[in-house]
């Protein structure tokens, strides 16, 4: 049994390499497309959505803040699932009502180099943070962090991905996405299966933690409610999947991926919880579960978490590619520029893996922060049409928004204590609040003062 997560990654590995096709244009290589020009199907759609968004660092997450926090914390982090379905709205307003093909295109004519440029920063520092967290979750899986098995297997797995990703581009991403997704959902119904037979699932168990508005689990559920809007704009891999189908299929993959993950969140989270549950003093989550499930299930638990990773790191390194090259235009958008983006994001990822900050959920939070500058952004210009919001505001609201994930980092980290010694997602709630509330005010006070107070026409609908 030892010896089954390794053969498990290794099977899957080569699996997605003999599923991988090289990429013979560019629009294979950036925009999916197959070699006759054809776009993917819905199931292949929804898979892909599906399986890039529940990547190893967001079922860590769940899990780990179900075992600290209750089913509150599992349900705060689905909760950020209905990214979906704003996401789709999003989509579906810039593609379809204001007829743009990028999220790019639409803010320089807004707002400018300022507008692209404040926003490919932001996505920058995202793509770069899903790399470093799936190779440390893998890391994490397979030793100690530190130790030679933690360092071959991320280098391997590492090497791997990116050989099959600099192999296909986005079409070898979407056709590993559904292999990898059918194997995720089967690893995922397994442990559900193990677990329930062992009489776990129980109500007291699920229902351990009471709901206190005050307590850290609530509190997430609404700092997601505030992020939600904006988050899926600065997520590129969920946007230039938006970009790839017609307006029937786009709408109903969105709609499908947001019910899909949030169930399969919920589930794997609640196995966090019920660990909780059942722990004693100083136990961790993966200590507890061992206990209770024993040594087959818990290679089941890792497998899924084999499976995500792989899934995300691939869809990662394509957008990678499409955004230097493609949205930025920083290089010629062919296929060796496009593979030396991929090495170069991937290398970064790495640096960081052995390098940097090793909480999870500080990438998310942080990035979910300054994702928030966003928010009047597609309240006022792109939902409300609205032309006359003036450069400036939107780059104030940046700033404050940027500044204001850097805040929350430092205090998180207890590098300072400026918001004083509330629990630091009481801190983050404060903060995101404020994030929101005065980027829309930036935004009407900018629109009160200009000079050119217009809406744009709704276009004829494109399908």
């Amino acid at each position: 049994m030892n010896y089954f997560l390794p053969v498990f990654a290794g099977v899957i590995a080569i699996s997605s390499i003999c599923l991988s096709p090289k990429a013979k244009n560019e629009a294979t290589f950036f925009r999916g497309l197959t070699e006759a020009g054809q776009q993917p199907g819905l199931w292949t759609l929804i898979f892909s959505q599906v399986t890039t968004w529940i990547f190893a660092r967001s079922l860590m997450n769940a899990a780990i803040l179900g075992f600290y926090y209750g089913i509150w914390g599992t349900l705060a982090y689905a909760f950020y699932y209905l990214s979906f379905l704003t996401g789709g709205r999003i989509v579906d307003s810039l593609r379809f009502q204001h007829g743009y093909n990028s999220v790019q295109s639409f803010l320089y004519d807004r707002f400018g180099d300022w507008g692209t440029g404040c926003y490919n920063f932001v996505i920058g520092i995202r793509l770069v943070s899903e790399v470093f967290a799936n190779l440390l979750v893998i890391g994490i899986l397979f030793g100690a962090a530190g130790s030679n098995a933690y360092t071959l297997t991320i280098l391997s797995f590492a090497a791997v991905t990116l050989f099959y990703s600099m192999l296909g581009g986005l079409q070898a991403s979407l056709r590993t996405d559904v292999f990898q997704m059918l194997v995720f959902l089967v690893t995922l119904l397994i442990l559900l299966i193990l677990t329930v037979s062992s009489g776990l699932f129980s109500f007291e168990n699920l229902c351990f933690k009471p709901f206190r508005i005050d307590e850290p689990g609530p509190i997430l559920l609404l700092v997601a409610f505030l992020q939600v809007w904006s988050y899926p704009m600065h997520d590129p891999v969920m946007m230039d999947r938006g970009f790839l189908a017609d307006r029937d299929t786009t709408r109903k993959s969105f709609l499908h991926a947001a019910w899909i993950s949030i169930l399969c969140i919920i589930a794997f989270g609640s196995l966090g919880v019920i660990a909780g549950a059942n722990a004693v003093s100083s136990e961790s989550m993966n200590t507890v579960l061992l206990r209770l499930l024993g040594n087959s299930p818990m290679l089941v638990f890792n497998a899924a978490l084999v499976i995500s990773a792989m899934s995300t790191l691939d869809s990662t390194l394509s957008s990678s590619a499409k955004l230097i090259a493609v949205d930025m235009g920083l290089f010629q958008s062919n296929l060796r520029n496009g593979r030396l983006i991929m090495a170069f994001f991937m290398l970064v990822g790495l640096l960081l893996v052995f390098w940097g900050n090793k909480d999870l959920f500080s990438a998310v939070a942080v990035s979910g922060t300054a994702s928030m500058y966003l928010a009047p952004v597609i309240f006022f210009s792109l939902w409300g049409r609205r032309e006359d919001i003036p450069v400036w505001s939107y780059v104030a609201a940046f700033v404050i928004a940027v500044g204001s994930a850097a805040l929350y980092f430092v205090e998180s980290s207890g590098y300072t204590h400026w918001l004083g010694e509330y629990h630091k997602y009481t801190k983050l709630l404060i903060i995101s609040f404020g994030v929101l509330f005065s980027g829309c005010l930036l935004y009407w006070i900018g629109g009160k003062m200009s000079t050119k107070r217009t809406y744009i026409k709704e276009m004829p609908v494109r399908i």
